[in-house]
């Protein structure tokens, strides 16, 4: 328990040093302020770029157009973003030789994997908190007769969908020596997930229904018991992956 919260800190005090930390923040901040901006501005950007005379009808904007930005810029960009700030986390530190140097002094390998797991969880969830409250707070003040239904479950999916892949990502660095090997594993992982989720019975049992339902949650089209199989099952995977990458890190010879 004591490497694991020693490791823990270090992970904590090298996101610091190098900027992970301010580029989540960041990027989830700029990511917030957007969502409900845009979904604000797109009428009159639209009208701006009509030729002269042209005339289009555009829906007046809602407090949905800001939610489905959110789902749209943070569940695709932020989800990137997250992806690749974590992407060498294994890899680049094997590549330093830190690593080995602390394993050689008797740290435990499984206190390692937990505490960057751990780690990385934080973040993102750090990072996703403070885009949802932020386009909350503009979504509320932009749009103040909005009623959005099941929102604290619809960004739970998200929330969920992104420990999955983090776990993911994990498990691929702990397999492969290079940052770019795990990077394809992970994509394969999600590209598989996309292609069950084409299955018309498995659409809403894949983790990949945790970010394609947001909608239709927050519009109540899409209740909450629909996507508890597929909540549990991502649920049963993270753990799996997340065992797999401590068992695996193991065995691995550095």
């Amino acid at each position: 328990m004591r490497n694991y919260v020693t490791f823990l800190k270090k992970e904590w005090l090298e996101s610091l040093r190098t900027y992970k930390l301010f580029v989540m923040l960041a990027s989830f901040s700029i990511l917030g302020i957007m969502n409900p901006l845009i979904a604000k501005l797109t009428p009159e950007i639209i009208d701006l770029a009509m030729p002269e005379g042209m005339e289009i009808a555009v829906a007046v904007p809602t407090a949905f157009d800001s939610w489905a930005q959110f789902y749209k810029n943070t569940g695709q960009i932020g989800v990137i973003v997250t992806v690749i700030v974590f992407s060498g986390i294994i890899s680049g530190e094997l590549s330093r030789g830190t690593l080995i140097h602390m394993l050689t002094k008797g740290l435990s390998r499984s206190s390692v994997i937990l505490s960057k797991y751990t780690y990385m969880v934080m973040l993102w969830s750090a990072g996703l908190g403070l885009s949802c409250l932020i386009t909350w707070v503009y979504t509320v003040y932009l749009f103040p007769d909005g009623r959005i239904s099941h929102l604290f479950f619809s960004v739970f999916c998200l929330w969920l969908f992104g420990v999955f892949l983090l776990a993911l990502l994990l498990f691929a660095g702990s397999l492969m020596r290079a940052t770019g090997g795990g990077l394809l594993l992970t994509g394969a992982g999600v590209g598989a997930c996309m292609a069950l989720q084409m299955i018309p019975v498995l659409q809403k049992r894949t983790p990949f229904a945790l970010v394609t339902e947001n909608m239709g949650l927050i519009q109540n089209t899409v209740k909450p018991p629909e996507l508890l199989c597929a909540a549990g099952i991502t649920g049963v995977l993270t753990l799996a992956l997340a065992a797999g990458a401590v068992l695996v890190f193991r065995k691995k010879q550095l």
